[in-house]
């Protein structure tokens, strides 16, 4: 690849093997897209056509595992176009609006799990308060807040990103993440700035409220009877796990730049495989198998198909 398309592009050099295996990659990762769209629409239309699943619980789920489409398909498609393609290349926009997808996606996660552990705190702790609490105009407010507020806080980052200078223009991984910061010429003292306020508005925060919420609840789970305590598990460990599950990918995503030198080429790109296989499917089957009333409509759904 000559000079000035260098100039213009930067090259994906994640991938192993992929002269050999582009068409196995391809078939994996179509394979996977196909699953998790149909996974997670599945519940989202569920929750959409069953009355009884109208309340802001399954309506925080349901947003969440739309976030998760969002997650992949800001992913999954280039994958496909690049298993296949002969150079693995992405444009400066367009790996800038990947970084503006995929991140601000991923904030949206932990303000929306904010969201569904408010809505336990006060369904639990305060359930004669709850209906008054928790009305429309309120999960509107929670949802509009989620999406919009990562993404003004990303955009403000992104648009700094365009206008740093790059020295290298081979990324070591298969799409755009904080990774690019390693081609920059220079580090820049305002980006680590900015982004470290948007690391503890959209994750630090809220997982310290998230925990403090639960514990609440844990606290008068612990002191009620065991109706209440049933109720508490029933809705809370479901959301518990996802947390878990995305805690600890968005911690491996945070540490890859320094663990690059550190593990293979092939580690490292199994580790990524990881990342966008598990995540947007770990959700439905999680919301699906635990949560009582949508594992219920979706056996009926079963029965009606066979």
């Amino acid at each position: 690849m000559n000079r000035e398309m260098n100039v213009s592009y930067i090259t994906l050099g994640g991938y192993v093997g992929l002269e050999k295996y582009g068409y196995v990659y391809f078939l994996i990762i179509f394979t996977v897209y196909i699953l998790i769209i149909c996974f997670n629409a599945t519940i989202v239309c569920l929750i959409v056509t069953h009355q009884n699943l109208h309340e802001p619980m399954y309506i925080f789920i349901a947003a969440l595992l739309i976030n998760s489409l969002l997650f992949s398909t800001s992913v999954y498609p280039k994958l496909l176009v690049d298993v296949l393609s002969e150079t693995q290349v992405i444009s400066h926009p367009m790996c800038h609006l990947q970084i503006f997808m995929f991140y601000s996606s991923g904030g949206s996660e932990f303000l929306l799990l904010s969201a569904m552990a408010f809505d336990r705190y006060v369904s639990i702790c305060k359930p004669l308060q709850h209906p008054v609490i928790m009305r429309k105009p309120t999960v509107i407010a929670l949802l509009v807040l989620a999406w919009f507020l990562p993404a003004i806080q990303l955009a403000g980052q992104v648009t700094l990103l365009t206008q740093r200078k790059l020295c290298r223009f081979t990324l070591n991984g298969i799409f755009c993440n904080n990774s690019i910061f390693t081609l920059h010429c220079e580090s820049s003292n305002l980006l680590t700035t900015l982004g470290l306020i948007i690391f503890l508005n959209l994750i630090i925060c809220p997982l310290l409220y998230i925990i403090f919420t639960y514990t609440q609840i844990l606290i008068v789970s612990y002191r009620s009877c065991g109706e209440v305590r049933r109720k508490a598990a029933q809705t809370c460990l479901p959301h518990l796990l996802v947390l878990i599950n995305v805690c600890l990918l968005g911690t491996y995503d945070i540490l890859k730049i320094r663990l690059e030198s550190r593990i293979s080429k092939t580690a490292r790109l199994i580790m990524t495989l990881q990342l966008i296989f598990y995540h947007p499917l770990f959700n439905p089957i999680i919301y699906g198998v635990k949560m009582k009333e949508i594992f219920k409509h979706l056996k009926g759904l079963f029965v009606k198909v066979k």
